[in-house]
């Protein structure tokens, strides 16, 4: 299906989102939409989607006008959309998230569809319980749910909203296969995203926006610095690598084992000097989350010790972790980090110690105001967080963090996140690094693990490799290590 978008304009207040945005997408190929976080990447798919209007535009479908107020209005015309966060119901079984919405009275023919779905996910080498529950899957399995779910509607137009972000090599490598297939059956694939290395190696053509605008539209072969000037009107270097740490030993961990109902991490040893950068490596659900929550208190480990700065924090609640000192940022933000519905200055009241019985909004007001301004975040006092793009949501998440931690816990701290934002966040954890603070992180790029980890952890199973300097590994050698060889 030709997908056309003309004059598209939309505003969010004083903010133009999508400022006379003209796009046309051709059958049978794959559109690459590559731009900063805040660009107005989802913003112009979420119109074509139907989840948001447009102020004035038009949408063409193989060269009608059509009108689309809704998604259910999207799926009927055939365009599907694939979000960053599955919309799908973690409660339940693959099979139910399949009926959810669908006409069949009250009882569907529940192995008719079954059997049918996996006839579907067949033919793209999937693998998918139809009877688990959708909570105990991968982010890689959920997004091949949604793809298939979108594909079971009629979606002939595919668009995907960062869908590389927190997925492994191997599951990309298979997402990456069945948007080529589906291509190479007519399907128009729309894949949004600010990676540069992924728009490239899939892509047959790549539009660029930056500020709300399209800026460019680039045919293969692509060179990389010219996308980056496009994005950010300059050429993005790295910093270069520093370290911070000192000898004061900061956190230690004595023959800690953690368990869960999914696997056991036994006698993990490790001490950390202030500010010294740990990173966590390995596949996901190989037991870094797990790990990180024990270290953040909201995990009770069943053996070993944990100590902070010579207290002792074994066995203590959550409570006791946050007054040591210990902050954690998780990967989900608007799940566990932030809170729906609540503007910025509702969070900095929430995030700061009150004094006193009631609130006073004046200084709330002039503390958000100056985060605002510290954390470069696009938004304002009264902005929810849920209309921030994702990485003004992760500045808006470290800006909540109080002064001083002393060990910070960080979950896929640059995810979803462009080059400049992955940077810039990054300059900012490292001033917290040159104040005193430990960090550790887990990510899965193993090109950040290595430049910003002073020592990094390798994760496989649920064992632990020992500590690895940063400095003198290689992509290679983790790789082999996040692979099991070599434990």
């Amino acid at each position: 299906m030709k997908v056309e978008l003309i004059h598209i304009h939309k505003h969010f207040g004083a903010v133009h989102a999508n400022n006379d945005i003209n796009l046309t997408v051709e059958s049978g190929k794959i559109q690459g939409i590559l731009g900063e976080n805040g660009a107005g990447k989802s913003t112009l798919m979420k119109i074509l989607s139907g989840y948001i209007q447009a102020d004035s535009g038009e949408i063409r479908l193989d060269g009608t006008p059509v009108k689309i107020s809704s998604p259910s209005d999207a799926i009927r015309m055939g365009i599907g959309m694939l979000h960053q966060d599955p919309l799908d119901f973690p409660p339940m079984r693959v099979v139910d998230n399949l009926l959810i919405g669908q006409d069949g009275g009250l009882f569907p023919n529940r192995r008719e569809v079954v059997r049918a779905f996996n006839e579907l996910q067949s033919q793209f080498g999937f693998s998918i319980d139809p009877y688990a529950y959708v909570d105990t899957l991968t982010v890689g399995e959920r997004q091949q749910l949604e793809i298939l779910r979108l594909l079971w509607l009629g979606a002939r137009v595919l668009i995907l909203d960062e869908p590389t972000t927190g997925i492994s090599a191997s599951q990309k490598e298979k997402l990456f296969e069945t948007l080529r297939k589906l291509a190479a059956q007519g399907m128009s694939v729309i894949f949004v995203s600010h990676k540069l290395e992924d728009v490239e190696f899939l892509c047959d053509r790549i539009a660029v926006f930056r500020k709300g605008e399209l800026v460019g539209e680039v045919d293969p072969p692509y060179v990389t610095d010219e996308l980056v000037k496009l994005m950010f009107g300059r050429v993005i270097s790295l910093e270069e690598k520093r370290r911070y740490e000192t000898c004061d030993v900061s956190f230690h961990l004595d023959h800690v084992t953690i368990e869960d109902y999914r696997l056991q991490i036994r006698d993990i040893n490790l001490t950390v000097s202030c500010g010294e950068v740990i990173g966590l490596a390995g596949m996901e659900g190989s037991g870094q989350v797990q790990f990180l929550r024990t270290c953040a208190g909201l995990i009770r480990p069943v053996a070993g010790e944990i100590n902070l700065g010579g207290r002792r924090l074994t066995g203590k609640p959550y409570r006791a972790f946050l007054e040591a000192g210990i902050a954690y940022v998780p990967a989900s933000r608007m799940e566990e980090g932030l809170i729906p519905g609540l503007s910025l200055t509702e969070h900095f009241i929430l995030a700061e110690e009150q004094n006193g019985f009631f609130i006073n909004f004046d200084k709330a007001l002039a503390t958000t105001r100056q985060r605002i301004e510290d954390f470069n975040i696009k938004g304002t006092p009264v902005s929810t967080v849920e209309s921030l793009s994702g990485g003004n949501q992760q500045r808006a998440l470290l800006a909540m963090l109080r002064q001083p931690v002393n060990l910070l816990l960080l979950e896929h701290p640059t995810r979803g996140l462009d080059i400049e934002s992955a940077i810039w966040i990054w300059g900012k954890l490292k001033e917290r690094c040159k104040q005193g603070t430990s960090i550790i992180f887990t990510s899965a790029d193993l090109e950040e693990i290595l430049q910003y980890s002073d020592r990094i952890l390798v994760f496989y199973g649920g064992k632990v490799s020992p500590p690895l300097d940063a400095e003198s590994t290689t992509v290679e050698q983790l790789g082999q290590l996040i692979g099991g060889k070599g434990f």
